[in-house]
């Protein structure tokens, strides 16, 4: 590791064991339990253990976030009374910015830089967010059956159980949190094996807050023993996931079991639409950044890159040109670009791509391999292959990593229909100045957002 990281971990020395938050406390450490070997992607140390969550561990949690939302005073504080406390979560998670960027760092192998100046921020902006909705919640009333008046009120629907990513921790996460907290419900959140020391040190921050004990707890492990025993619990009532599609319909299968809500957000296959009307400089940088940013891992990734014939090899050649510059290394380094995938196994599985492109009779474009510049670590080139067809493998899979898959086209109807032959709709993104072409794109692609011109914007 480098002088930074021998720095930072002096300073805010990383937990040796990672368990459970519940009430408010830490659980102890016990060696009849499962441990998880914490490994971090920048060189492959092992970083930290993490105790997993038993049956009975997750029990005590969902119990603690139960007994709070039936007995405690949150879901009947004011909102304002909520308010104030979401926006001291805001504010500590803002004062503890610097520890928080270096664990999902060390953790995620996502560059210091890009969590410091997106994450961190969003995380805090997260509880700001969901408090001012909160605040601004109104419920309904109807007059059409005389002499009633019926009124619909909202009300806190009780305990959620919030399974996170690895890809994006605490963006994603703190999300999840706030959302479900501020309108008085409780949680118990899991976050990824893979990544747990961001979340378990925002938990602990939060009850440095004045937050009642019991309304946000944490249990850790893997979605086959501690997810599945949260899901199914039957003091849980509403179920949020993030991540893959085969997980997610897992979820939804136990959650529907008990009859319980489910909220997914799942993978994308993403269309990126180049036009030749388009402003090319700028549809070069939104494409770089829509496939290689976050490390290439992120639901909305631009994956599927169909550039229009006439302006197909000039864009093409500057793409090539412009990935083989991105700086990959140690994200830990201001100047590193794109850093590690998060574990072994997910390198290995992005790598599995690069022969079943081959096979397909792919074109590789640039990459194709581990970055050799380094003899530790999860580390890969920007790839980019041309595909045969979009019916191939490698524009039909969710890839998630630093790998684009190009096609071209000769009229925007095909680029339409190439984009809406997937089985995932997440969002997809079109770059022209043409108006109509616009307009067509947007209002016949089959997805939930539509990024006209710009990459991945949220609100």
């Amino acid at each position: 590791m480098n002088n930074m990281y021998q720095e930072f971990n002096e300073k805010f020395q990383i937990k040796k064991c990672v368990t459970s938050i519940i009430n408010g406390e830490p659980t102890l450490i016990s060696k009849n339990e499962d441990i998880i070997p914490v490994i971090s992607p920048i060189n492959e140390i092992h970083i930290s253990d993490l105790q997993q969550s038993s049956n009975s561990e997750v029990d005590q949690a969902v119990s603690a976030a139960r007994e709070a939302f039936d007995n405690g005073p949150w879901p009947r504080m004011s909102v304002d009374e909520r308010k104030k406390v979401m926006l001291q979560i805001r504010d500590i998670l803002k004062e503890n910015a610097e520890e928080l960027a270096f664990l999902e760092c060390i953790n995620a192998g996502l560059t210091m830089e890009y969590i410091k100046s997106m994450h961190v921020i969003r995380a805090g902006w997260n509880f700001e967010f969901f408090s001012e909705v909160a605040s601004q919640a109104s419920g309904e009333s109807y007059t059409q059956t005389k002499p009633y008046l019926s009124i619909v009120t909202r009300e806190p629907i009780g305990v959620g159980a919030l399974i996170g990513p690895w890809n994006a921790p605490l963006a994603l996460c703190s999300m999840k949190i706030a959302s479900c907290i501020a309108f008085g419900n409780t949680c118990v959140l899991k976050p990824s094996e893979y990544t747990p020391l961001s979340l378990h040190k925002v938990v602990e921050l939060i009850h440095k807050t004045d937050i009642p004990k019991g309304v946000v707890n944490l249990v850790n492990g893997n979605g086959k023993i501690t997810g599945d025993a949260l899901v199914k619990h039957p003091g849980v009532d509403v179920v949020s996931f993030t991540g893959g599609t085969s997980t997610g319909a897992i979820i939804a299968g136990r959650a529907n079991e008990g009859l319980k809500p489910v909220a997914l957000e799942l993978g994308g296959k993403s269309a990126n639409i180049i036009t030749n009307s388009a402003n090319l400089d700028r549809a070069m940088d939104g494409t770089i950044l829509g496939i290689y940013s976050n490390n290439g891992q992120q639901c909305l990734a631009g994956s599927r890159i169909l550039v229009q014939e006439d302006i197909a090899n000039e864009f093409i050649d500057k793409f090539i040109e412009r990935s083989k510059k991105i700086r990959v290394g140690d994200p830990m380094v201001k100047s590193t670009e794109i850093g590690p995938v998060c574990h072994e196994e997910h390198m290995n599985r992005v790598l599995s791509y690069c022969d079943i492109a081959k096979n397909e009779g792919a074109e590789l474009l640039t990459g194709g391999e581990r970055d050799s510049l380094h003899e530790k670590g999860f580390y890969l080139k920007p790839t980019a292959y041309m595909a045969k067809s979009n019916e191939s493998r490698i524009c039909q899979e969710e890839i998630f990593g630093p790998f684009a898959s190009f096609l071209t086209f000769k009229e925007i109807d095909e680029a339409i229909h190439i984009a809406n032959s997937s089985s995932f709709g997440l969002v997809g993104y079109i770059w022209s100045d043409n108006l109509p072409t616009v307009m067509k794109a947007s209002q016949n692609i089959r997805a939930g957002t539509i990024w006209v011109n710009t990459p991945m914007t949220r609100n």
